[in-house]
């Protein structure tokens, strides 16, 4: 009887110590993607304000932005240099209004991705632009490490597009 009592007690405890005893903790997904909603709100109030400092405070130092030219692929301080030339225009109006925002976070709640579309009337009044952002959560804020300005043409376009790069 006592070999059967502590093989059952070795048994209990084994399993026991084999299970983590620490439940996940739950993430409220939806409050984080509020919060990711948010800080895109101030990315964009921020950038039509021509505010480089809040939008540059939004940034990772070691993130990776990329603009829409080919050869703009920048670090933050990159980034800041060519905002600060291009604000400097008073001619250069930043206006836009984006027609679709969608936001994915992740399950553990610390990242997401966010794409925003949207006519950026100084570059082009006819081709959209998409934003494509990766931000992390640091503490109980979130930055942006990733950030890519696209033009996405309609396919309709993109044999006027091709005809139009010939010449």
């Amino acid at each position: 009887m006592k070999k059967i009592f502590f093989t059952a007690m070795g048994v209990i405890l084994f399993f026991t110590a084999c299970t983590s005893g620490n439940q996940p903790a739950q993430v409220d997904l939806a409050a984080a993607k509020n919060a990711v909603n948010s800080l895109l709100d101030k990315y964009n109030s921020a950038l039509k304000a021509k505010d480089m400092e809040t939008v540059l405070n939004l940034m990772t130092d070691d993130g990776l932005y990329c603009g829409t030219d080919a050869k703009e692929v920048m670090n933050k301080m990159q980034v800041g240099e060519m905002m600060k030339q291009t604000m400097q225009d008073s001619s250069f109006i930043v206006d836009y209004t984006v027609d679709k925002r969608e936001i994915l976070v992740s399950p553990d709640g610390n990242s997401a991705v966010a794409i925003e579309q949207m006519i950026f009337k100084p570059f082009s009044a006819k081709m959209p632009i998409r934003m494509v952002y990766h931000l992390i959560r640091e503490g109980d804020n979130w930055h942006f490490n990733f950030l890519c300005w696209n033009f996405i043409p309609n396919n309709d376009d993109l044999p006027k597009i091709n005809e139009a790069l010939k010449q």
